[in-house]
């Protein structure tokens, strides 16, 4: 069985099935912040979502960020540094991508074990 969060017409927050968890893309609920800002607020939503499904950052298997700008990449190592469970870092990507708002400087994608 699939379980789903947060389910809207578009799509849901997060699905959880056979022990999987795959989060929506996670984006800042404020687009003033600057990058360091917007990825705080990601990663702690990335934090929250993980939590309801009852798992956390150290079981992530997989991490794709979306920069809308490549220059942006050493503030928000930053965070990540700063935040990534020390011994459990995931695989991860980092690309450049045209955001669907401009304001958004980053958009986080996990799959992580329950």
């Amino acid at each position: 069985m699939v379980q789903r969060f947060d389910v809207g017409a578009r799509m849901s927050e997060m699905a959880v099935h056979n022990g999987i968890v795959w989060l929506a893309g996670q984006v800042a609920a404020d687009g003033s912040e600057d990058v360091i800002g917007q990825t705080r607020q990601v990663l702690a939503a990335v934090d929250a979502l993980l939590a309801r499904a009852g798992t956390d950052k150290s079981k992530i298997v997989m991490c794709q960020i979306f920069l809308a700008d490549l220059a942006d990449f050493a503030a928000m190592n930053s965070v990540w540094d700063a935040w990534v469970a020390p011994g459990q870092t995931p695989p991860r990507a980092t690309v450049q991508a045209q955001l669907a708002k401009p304001e958004w400087k980053i958009e986080v994608v996990v799959t992580a074990a329950l």
